[in-house]
């Protein structure tokens, strides 16, 4: 896999982090083919229990697309009629995305600096974000001509509510790591050097935790936001029948009335 990004798993837990500091963590093509497959290989591997998603360095998470490589991506694009450019948001973007909100497995980002762009979309898609108190976050697409991609037009109005979405697409602007924490986009914020322990700390404990009933609980909220009430109670009567016949669940219960602490297996 490209150094761009580097993947590791130890003891159920994927580590994605993105590897372009001195670039900010700007995604070029490169990175971009890199953490979709990361991202894919950490969804599909049933070993994985848990995903990590943070960056290298301390300026920034990620400020979205490599612009310096983008401007000449589309000079060629003139030049040849190609139209290959844009594709990116359909190529790598949205299979980032999908993978990180469709795995049966919590995914933890690890917001370190600037989370700008798809950066930011890539943050709002994993469940769980720990903040340093020193990052900040941006929409960008408008102050550069763009619409909205890597799921931000679902995942930001879902998080903040739909007008203050729009307020921070329409008009771009940084918002601080406590601005981030009071809008709910931030679950926890930490001291710079305290970021990654902490990250790390609260993904072990998810890596070790009932991985059957995770899934179930990001499928049942995610179908909740877009169906009535009748369905999601169907639904949700589906999702607590196939976690009550996991190992899991029934370890669960052993250790409850045993008074000890279980162990769970994943499945």
């Amino acid at each position: 896999m490209a150094d761009t990004v580097l993947y590791e798993v130890s003891d159920g837990l994927a580590t994605i982090t993105l590897n372009r500091p001195e670039a900010m963590n700007a995604l070029n093509v490169a990175a971009k083919v890199a953490l979709r497959d990361a991202v894919r290989s950490a969804a599909d591997d049933s070993a994985v229990r848990a995903v990590l998603l943070t960056a290298a360095g301390d300026r920034a998470f990620c400020v979205g697309q490599d612009l310096k490589e983008h401007i000449g991506l589309l000079i060629e694009d003139r030049e040849t009629g190609s139209g290959q450019t844009m594709s990116t948001v359909r190529e790598h973007y949205n299979p980032i995305v999908r993978a990180l909100t469709e795995a049966a497995k919590p995914v933890v980002a690890a917001v370190n600096g600037v989370a700008a762009g798809a950066g930011f979309g890539f943050a709002l898609a994993a469940d769980y974000r720990i903040v340093a108190d020193t990052a900040a976050f941006n929409t960008s697409f408008a102050g550069v001509a763009l619409t909205a991609d890597s799921g931000i037009s679902w995942t930001l109005p879902r998080v903040i509510g739909p007008g203050r979405a729009a307020d921070l697409l329409l008009f771009p602007r940084s918002i601080s790591a406590q601005e981030a924490y009071e809008l709910g986009i931030a679950n926890r914020l930490v001291p710079p050097g305290e970021l990654r322990a902490e990250a790390e700390k609260v993904a072990r404990a998810l890596a070790e935790g009932p991985t059957v009933a995770y899934a179930a609980l990001k499928e049942s909220m995610a179908y909740g936001l877009t169906h009535s009430l009748a369905e999601t109670l169907e639904k949700e009567d589906e999702l607590q029948t196939r976690a009550g016949s996991s190992e899991d669940h029934a370890i669960a219960v052993q250790a409850f009335v045993n008074k000890e602490k279980p162990r769970y297996l994943g499945r």
